[in-house]
């Protein structure tokens, strides 16, 4: 499937794959380095086998958008010495795996490793896409421009507050699949209202963004 695909294309490929056997695509996510640094390519491997695609979160020091879960997990990862460097050198040397990889990062990270070099790593790393909760998509033009010269994915993401005029302008820039906040604040709570319901609905008129496909 992967083979003539650009790494954003596979993303989107992964879900519709998926979705032509009427399956929903499940996007499996990890904190890179927890709970065992150590074991971290295995239980990337292991995700891989059994989802459409796989986050990964690099951990950081401020994860202002995630929960005490992410938290915890990102503070741990911290303390055995995990980095986004370290991630990209342990990722290049796995085994490739069918799944597409997105790395979900803050972006001081990214700042501090050169959206150039980031680029090229993450692709020699076989990474698909990335995922930067906080990047507002009005200042994201120098990552995309990055990114897109090696077919990577920038993935945006809107909220159950997202304007509609809005809705449409950053699903239109989205690659690979559009991320869909289920909830104003932080994430971890098992809550699930009204607000995310709309928010789908509305997404249906903003280029059918529902499942999560977007080829480009």
């Amino acid at each position: 499937m992967s083979g003539s695909l650009t790494p954003r294309e596979r993303i989107t490929a992964a879900i519709r794959a998926a979705n032509s056997r009427g399956e929903p695509a499940l996007i499996a996510y990890l904190t890179a380095g927890h709970p065992s640094r150590e074991r971290f390519t295995e239980h990337v491997r292991a995700l891989a086998a059994a989802a459409e695609v796989v986050e990964i979160g690099v951990p950081f020091t401020d994860p202002m958008a995630d929960g005490v879960t992410i938290q915890r997990s990102s503070e741990r990862a911290l303390q055995q010495g995990v980095t986004l460097r370290w991630i990209l050198s342990a990722l290049c040397a796995m085994p490739p795996v069918e799944a597409p990889l997105i790395l979900m990062s803050y972006l001081n990270p990214l700042l501090a490793l050169g959206y150039e070099r980031l680029a090229h790593e993450a692709l020699e790393a076989r990474v698909c896409g990335f995922i930067v909760p906080d990047l507002p998509y009005d200042e994201s033009s120098p990552l995309r421009a990055a990114l897109a010269e090696r077919g990577l994915a920038l993935v945006q993401m809107v909220t159950p507050v997202t304007a509609p005029e809005r809705l449409r302008q950053v699903t239109a820039a989205s690659e690979g699949f559009v991320y869909a906040v289920t909830m104003t604040g932080t994430t971890g709570r098992n809550v699930i209202g009204s607000a995310l319901v709309e928010l789908l609905e509305r997404g249906e008129d903003a280029s059918a963004w529902l499942a999560g496909l977007r080829a480009r």
